[in-house]
């Protein structure tokens, strides 16, 4: 039988000792946060018991307290043998803090409980909702209240405050006795804390060299002697030697000379002492109009010193064009968690989209129970949820982080009266954001960004015709309901090998105001006239030709031709029909067929493999198409995993609607959001003006002479590297990084190159090494920067990426801040290089 050992009591004087010192560390770094006054953390340092909710039968209570670093949420837990780490959460780990009934999990399990004393933290990533009861309202308001001012002010730190706070965090998880003291052994732990090895040589210099007391422990001046040690960075000193006016200080002459020689900045002397105000720590030095050593680093870490350009932060491009000329970010079967057979579904899933940009969201419906429309992946074991919810998550998080149209791609395998149900939820709960009539009467050309904003859009199969909605308001005729062919994804996978149970799982696209994607009865047009359709049909057939029919097996392929000259009908409701405007779901004929019988609103959905091989055959068509119709793309039905495909081809080729499993961390998806980062992330990125040109002669696949051809050469030298994750919880395991550059863009650019490894040091790799990548059209390259663990006997581990627009892109001296797979933030990892982009000779 294994002994446990009990740790052994401490005196009170020790407790006191101990309590002052965990006082002084939270005031120290509350300090730090600005909140050192604050009651709401006050109370959250305090603590206290929560009720947490796992299920209808599952409500505990556990006490949550912020630990002293003002980082860290700890609580207690029953479970034996549980892991320390396994009982905290870092605020950085914190998407959001929802007061109230705001998850499914509250509406489920605690919808009979008051709503001001619940609450619910969203993590980032894929780790579940924490869902908690207070006992007050006063104290559910300290804790949201509290834990929102926390994750602010962490967010509104400079790089520095970050770097300063997290080794500060280390250095007191090293101080094992919490004496405030650091012996060699603690001095070792913490090195391995930080993600550096040293030889016991080395780290017993450093320790001599800051024991001034010869006391054989680090105290106060000391330890602040050895920060200043480990935080050297030898090569911003170089940079810094090479430009300052005197021993120690960079006048806002020099500085200016510096932003032009290097950062191929222009900015006027004015413009270099407003950066001194912003950065230089010391008040003595601003006086001067000058940067110390430390100011300077500040500003390279700042978003001035970023890679990506700050006026790209904003909204820039001209947001005043039609639709069809602007890539839009999408996601495909957005309802999904996980896989696409058996996953979970979850409104969740539509409020990350949502927050990630995401302007283009799938919603594939089918008939519910109680009469309520529910959404889940047909003939799947996916989970299903009520379309109502994922109205009510759309109308809420639509425009949080973008004001313009969101788009509804709806997939209609409802019966009349569930259709019916479906336009209800959406009048009802949208409201006038939901788009019911073109926009001031434009039926000839999509409106623009600009003029859709703040409205939600329905792509789906429609009866009638766009300027039939024009006519004086009432429709012609008295049909209800009519047949309409299911001309969707499905409809364009015949190419595919996918044909073996295609009968049995046919679905129809409907969309909403949101800019909704799905099944429409009549044209864009008709929804003009005086707001009503001409005629009384309420009702029509559309054929049931969805994604989902098609996913079942995509190596299979037999009879696809006997599908698409018997394509099942199914019956579209008049209703849901008029709910679409300007995206109306059609089957692909052919680029010539489209420019002579289709108008500019009907727009047709094509897997990738359809879509590539159109790209390889008919490029310069596939553009021109592109210029004037709507194009959306989504994955082969085999990718049952939910992986994602390269979206990149799909750009050079003018595609808008270029559909992703967002749920899905890939590197696929780091160039997905690496592209729509630019214009303020707000989900619509401009194309060039060769893809929107009617009469473009652009070809991706024959790079000739034209507006696109505009040949340079990016030198990137890859510098050094800092703070980059620990990725084994082993405090002895340590990172052996490399970095590789990609270029993605057309396949005549497209390179990748990687620097050395470094053994055992996550700290402060130095690499410097340069590459030279040719370009020969920027206007659609992506850069992407990855960092990874080499490992020899397996494969590399991820440590961290961030990718931009080669438009994007700062140059000179730059950080390049990481990201981690999900592509959030990781507080305090950076790469450093110098960047350069110059005109390339034919």
């Amino acid at each position: 039988m294994q002994c446990i050992r009990r740790q052994p009591s401490l005196s009170k004087s020790q407790e006191q000792i101990l309590q002052e010192n965990s006082r002084r560390v939270s005031h120290i770094n509350s300090s730090r946060l600005g909140l050192q006054d604050d009651e709401d953390l006050k109370y959250l340092l305090k603590g206290s018991p929560l009720s947490k909710v796992k299920s209808a039968s599952w409500k505990r209570s556990r006490y949550y307290k912020l630990q002293e670093d003002c980082k860290t949420v700890w609580h207690d837990s029953k479970k034996i043998l549980r892991s320390p780490d396994s009982q905290t959460f870092s605020v950085d780990d914190i998407e959001d803090v929802r007061p109230g009934h705001e998850t499914e999990g509250m509406k489920r399990y605690a919808n009979d409980v008051p709503r001001d004393l619940c609450f619910s933290i969203i993590f980032k990533g894929h780790r579940k909702n924490l869902d908690l009861i207070a006992s007050s309202n006063e104290e559910a308001a300290h804790w949201t209240g509290g834990l929102n001012k926390v994750i602010n002010k962490s967010q509104s730190m400079s790089q520095k405050q970050k770097l300063q706070h997290w080794i500060h965090t280390c250095l007191r998880k090293a101080d094992k006795n919490k004496d405030n003291k650091m012996s060699l052994k603690e001095l070792k732990h913490f090195l391995q804390e930080v993600n550096v090895e040293t030889d016991d040589n080395y780290a017993k210099q450093i320790f001599q060299q800051c024991d001034k007391s010869q006391t054989g422990a680090l105290e106060d001046d000391e330890i602040e002697e050895f920060y200043k040690i480990l935080t050297m960075r030898d090569e911003i000193d170089v940079i810094f030697d090479t430009y300052k006016s005197n021993e120690r200080l960079l006048s806002a002459e020099k500085l200016q000379k510096f932003l032009a020689v290097e950062q191929r900045e222009t900015v006027t002397l004015e413009q270099a002492a407003s950066l001194i105000d912003k950065y230089e720590p010391s008040e003595e030095a601003k006086k001067q109009q000058c940067l110390t050593k430390d100011g300077f680093l500040m500003y390279l870490l700042s978003d001035d010193g970023n890679v990506f350009n700050p006026a790209h932060r904003k909204v820039y491009q001209d947001m005043n064009q039609p639709l069809s000329h602007y890539f839009i970010s999408s996601s495909h079967n957005t309802y999904l968690m996980e896989d696409q057979l058996k996953g979970p579904s979850s409104t969740e899933a539509y409020i990350r989209a949502l927050t990630k940009g995401c302007r283009c969201v799938e919603l594939d419906c089918w008939d519910g129970p109680n009469a309520e429309p529910v959404i889940y992946h047909g003939y799947t074991l996916t989970s299903k949820i009520l379309f109502k919810d994922v109205i009510t998550a759309i109308k809420n998080y639509a425009f949080k982080t973008s004001p313009y149209p969101v788009i509804i791609s709806l997939e209609n395998h409802c019966s009349l009266d569930q259709q019916k149900t479906m336009v209800k939820h959406m009048k009802d709960i949208l409201g006038d954001k939901l788009l019911l009539m073109p926009v001031e009467g434009r039926v000839k050309e999509f409106p623009s960004p600009e003029q859709l904003k703040g409205k939600i859009l329905v792509k789906g199969k429609k009866l009638n015709k766009l300027e039939d909605s024009l006519k004086n308001g009432v429709s012609n005729g008295t049909t209800e309901a009519d047949d309409v062919s299911d001309e969707d994804e499905a409809a364009e996978m015949e190419d595919e090998a996918v044909k073996s149970k295609v009968n049995a799982k046919k679905s129809t696209q409907l969309k909403g105001k949101k800019l909704v994607k799905g099944k429409k009865l009549n044209k864009l047009e008709d929804s003009l006239k005086n707001g009503v359709s001409n005629g009384t049909i309420e009702a029509d057939e559309v054929s049931d030709e969805d994604e989902a029919a098609e996913m079942e097996d995509e190596a299979v392929k037999s009879k696809v031709n006997a599908k698409k000259s018997t394509a099942t009908k199914l019956k579209l409701a008049k209703e849901l029909s008029d709910t679409v405007i300007y995206c109306k779901s059609v089957h692909f004929r052919g680029f010539e067929y489209a420019a002579e019988h289709q108008a500019f609103y009907e727009m047709s959905s094509l897997t990738e493999s359809k879509s590539l091989k159109l790209t390889n055959e008919s490029a310069n068509s596939y553009i021109r198409h592109n210029t004037r119709q709507l194009t959306r793309i989504y994955p082969d039905g085999m990718r049952t995993d939910s992986s994602n495909y390269s979206p990149v081809n799909m750009w050079n080729v003018g595609c808008q609607i270029v559909a992703l499993n967002f749920q899905t961390p890939c590197a696929e998806m780091d160039v997905y959001q690496g592209k729509f980062r630019d214009n303020a992330f707000c989900g619509y990125v401009l194309k060039p003006s060769f893809l929107r040109y009617n009469q473009s002669k652009f070809n991706p696949k024959s790079i000739q002479d034209g507006e696109w051809w505009t040949p340079k050469k990016l030198h990137i030298m890859v510098i050094s590297g800092q703070q980059l994750p620990k990725l084994n919880k082993k405090k002895s395991s340590i990172v052996d990084p490399f970095v590789s550059v990609e270029i993605n863009g057309v396949a005549r650019d497209n390179d990748k190159k990687q620097t050395k490894v470094i053994d055992n040091n996550g700290f402060n790799p130095m690499w410097n090494e340069h590459f030279e990548f040719e370009i020969d059209v920027p206007a659609l390259a992506v850069v992407r920067f990855l960092v990874e663990d080499y490992d020899v006997s397996s494969r590399n581990d991820f440590v961290g990426q961030y990718t931009v627009p080669l438009t994007s892109l700062q140059l000179g001296y730059r950080h390049i801040h990481l990201l981690n797979r999900d592509g959030d933030a990781l507080p305090s990892a950076t790469l450093f290089a110098h960047i350069m982009l110059q005109e390339s000779k034919p």
